[in-house]
């Protein structure tokens, strides 16, 4: 049995464990709670534990270069797609639900997407923060933006965040890169001059790259979720479609090969700083100039996983602000609008205060 056989065989174990999520006391909605860790019914107090991944590896590795046939599009219960004609985003629910708000822009703008197969994520972070707290974290931080109107602080309600799992791509891959480059030697004479000499070094540097992370979305570049990364991705766990009662998915907007071309942008940049670093170790030299390299890649396998958030928006000044709270650390991120009469104001008062220092103490 292949590896991706015992993928599907995982996919189809947990569809067909699915229940409806409801209550078997009081009929209520069963949802996934991230302060307790369970499934509960706010109605009558009903819990219910997640059963455990069997083992480690549950969470498969998929190869890359046959990632066009192993795709799968089950998702482990019936799901619809919604978009959003404001901002664009579609938003995966459970097909019973109801959406008539997008969770990232506020808009009431949303109407169903056009029908389109949706690769079924491999692991997921589930929620460990609640909604209260998001809430309070947002409070502090806004609290801190000293040049954010008063009026903008409080049309910003904490309240208003939505529970929302983002997609990402993570890659890993074995790089072989042969380089060369100038080794500069340090050396300092009687009279206190420094001078540098150089010699050229060649050679092949190797090194496994582990989780290299994409955010497999082209709208957050002002959403504040790149602000509030990074997801501990060694606390993935199996996907399991329970955890998604309750909250919203996002459906990627950035495919596999696509993701792959910014991982690889990445992946070169680390590398060029890891060869530096190999280069003055190896060479025992001062300083490394003229670095050129080239890289292949092997063994390339990815993950399709999603990572939890509460979002929310607000309008100021008919402007939207985007914020996002880390649903598995609490780390805030986003941009305050900015008034610039405070920010005058504070440069008045501390051009105030260097006048007053140096006429009283200068």
């Amino acid at each position: 049995m292949s590896e991706f056989d015992d993928f599907q065989n995982i996919k189809s174990e947990v569809t067909e464990k699915e229940t409806d999520k409801k209550c078997p006391n009081c009929g209520a909605t069963v949802t996934f709670d991230p302060a307790l860790g369970k499934m509960h019914c706010e109605y009558c107090g009903y819990e219910c534990e997640l059963p455990k991944a069997d083992n480690e590896n549950s969470i498969v590795e998929i190869d890359f270069e046959s990632a066009v046939n192993t795709e799968s599009c089950e998702w482990g219960a019936e799901k619809k797609s919604v978009q959003c004609k404001s901002c664009g985003a579609v938003s995966i629910y459970d097909a019973l639900e109801t959406a008539a708000v997008c969770p990232f822009c506020g808009s009431t703008q949303v109407m169903p997407a056009a029908t389109e197969k949706t690769i079924a994520p491999g692991g997921m972070i589930p929620f460990s923060i609640s909604k209260e707290t998001a809430g309070e974290s947002f409070t502090r931080w806004l609290k801190r933006k000293w040049f954010t109107p008063k009026k903008a602080k409080q049309s910003a309600s904490p309240e208003s965040f939505k529970g929302v799992y983002l997609p990402y791509w993570t890659y890993d891959a074995q790089t072989t890169s042969n380089f060369t480059a100038k080794a500069g030697y340090d050396s300092t004479d009687k009279d206190g001059k420094t001078s540098t000499s150089w010699r050229s070094v060649s050679g092949v540097y190797q090194e496994f790259i582990d989780d290299e992370t994409v955010m497999a979305s082209k709208r957050h570049a002002d959403s504040g979720v790149k602000q509030c990364e990074p997801f501990d991705l060694t606390k993935l766990e199996t996907y399991n479609p329970k955890y998604l009662a309750g909250f919203v998915a996002e459906r990627y907007s950035i495919g596999l090969k696509e993701g792959w071309e910014i991982a690889q942008t990445s992946i070169n940049s680390k590398l060029n700083s890891s060869i530096n670093d190999y280069i003055k170790h190896h060479w025992r030299c001062d300083r490394v100039n003229r670095l050129k390299f080239s890289t292949i890649y092997s063994n390339i396998t990815y993950k399709y996983v999603l990572v939890p958030a509460w979002v929310s928006s607000f309008q100021y000044k008919d402007k939207t602000y985007q914020f996002a709270v880390n649903g598995q650390t609490g780390r805030v991120g986003g941009r305050a609008p900015i008034s610039a009469f405070r920010v005058i104001l504070a440069i008045l008062i501390s051009v105030g205060i260097i006048w007053a220092i140096q006429y009283f103490f200068g």
